[in-house]
């Protein structure tokens, strides 16, 4: 820097003695480190030596639990250290990065957080040029989604990428893109969200590796999935109408659970039924065939008892039934009486069917006590 000593000299004459002269200054200086010399005991030595001390303690450094010590050497990578506290040659020979390696690091993509004073997430801003994609169905889903990662690697994570955080993010963009090219838009706007976060995940993984970033995924998380905003109405009425559309079918298929199984009983009842049925009457025709064969055998071999007997027993089942009118008359009477048939009261005496012919009795042979 060039003096104006003209300049200078003008502003000593106009302040006086406030304004101070730069050589005695100097001088001043000069004096007061030359003071300072005799004094010390070594002199430059002590200063030399303490500085040295200073520059070799800036070697001790202190690895926290979270983090890993990496030592360069002459900006070369040197080796790794471990939690704890650790030594390296002081600066320019080495130099140390500790990054956090079980930290748990997030990326945003398709949208940004946005955070109140406190910290508190406010809402989220959309980046549509990040967000749109083209499904395999040639349809355009708005994909917001989040990325969490560890330092796997940290030798890998500080020399091998430049810059992590956008290498990540560019890479789970691609991997998404590639994920979603292979999907139908209706499996990823309901139950395909799993199997997309996994495979985007693995695919994303596979690339890191490749590019040997030292970054370990995590998981892939979707915020929201969704139609653009221009189509969305659309959207939201075709998913109203399938949802309509199972509600039916299941309401059929419930329908269809319950008439079935009912019906099947039904039909099971009846052939029961008509088996039993079918059964009950064989029986009973074979009852009464043996019943009439073996009354046959005893009326061939005692006509007189047999037809005594069967009369006996037809009376007794005549007697013994309490919806049959029965008159009795003497045989008086009966030689008297007039034969009366009431039609009116044979519909309503038809109605009980007997299970077996009852033989008819005429008032005179009844009255009489003769056999037939």
């Amino acid at each position: 820097m060039n003096w104006d000593w003209d300049k200078l000299t003008e502003q000593k004459r106009r302040y006086g003695s406030q304004m101070p002269d730069p050589g005695r200054v100097g001088e001043d200086l000069g004096k007061k480190f030359s003071a300072l010399r005799e004094r010390l005991p070594g002199g430059p030595k002590i200063i030399i030596i303490v500085v040295a001390l200073l520059w070799i303690a800036s070697g001790i450094y202190i690895v926290e639990p979270d983090e890993a010590g990496v030592v360069q050497r002459f900006g070369a990578y040197a080796y790794t250290t471990g939690p704890g506290p650790h030594y390296h040659l002081p600066f320019p020979v080495e130099t140390v990065k500790t990054p956090k390696i079980s930290q748990v690091r997030r990326v945003e993509i398709g949208f940004r957080s946005v955070y109140g004073r406190q910290g508190e997430s406010l809402q989220n801003r959309r980046v549509p040029e990040e967000s749109l994609m083209l499904t395999g169905d040639e349809n355009i889903v708005d994909v917001q989604f989040s990325v969490q990662y560890q330092v796997g690697n940290p030798v890998d994570y500080l020399f091998k990428i430049a810059q992590p955080d956008e290498t990540l993010k560019s890479a789970a963009e691609a991997a998404m893109r590639e994920v979603m090219g292979k999907a139908k838009i209706d499996s990823v706007l309901t139950s395909g969200k799993l199997k997309v976060q996994t495979d985007t995940k693995d695919l994303l993984q596979f690339m890191l590796n490749l590019y040997d970033s030292g970054i370990e995924v995590t998981a892939v998380q979707l915020q929201d999935v969704h139609p653009p905003h221009e189509v969305v109405d659309a959207f939201k009425d075709v998913a109203s109408a399938r949802e309509d559309k199972s509600r039916l079918i299941n309401e059929a298929d419930a329908y269809s659970n319950d008439i079935l199984p009912k019906a099947r009983g039904r039909a099971a009842a009846i052939l029961n039924e008509a088996a039993a049925y079918k059964e009950q009457t064989i029986r009973q025709a074979k009852g009464g065939a043996d019943r009439f064969a073996a009354l046959l055998a005893a009326y061939e071999k005692a006509r007189d008892v047999t037809r005594e007997r069967l009369y006996i027993e037809t009376m007794e089942s005549v007697f013994a039934n309490p919806g049959v009118e029965k008159i009795i008359l003497g045989s008086d009477a009966a030689g008297k009486a007039v034969p009366y048939l009431p039609l009116g009261a044979l519909p309503q005496a038809a109605a009980p069917a007997s299970t077996a012919p009852t033989p008819k009795a005429t008032p005179a042979t009844a009255g009489k006590g003769g056999r037939p």
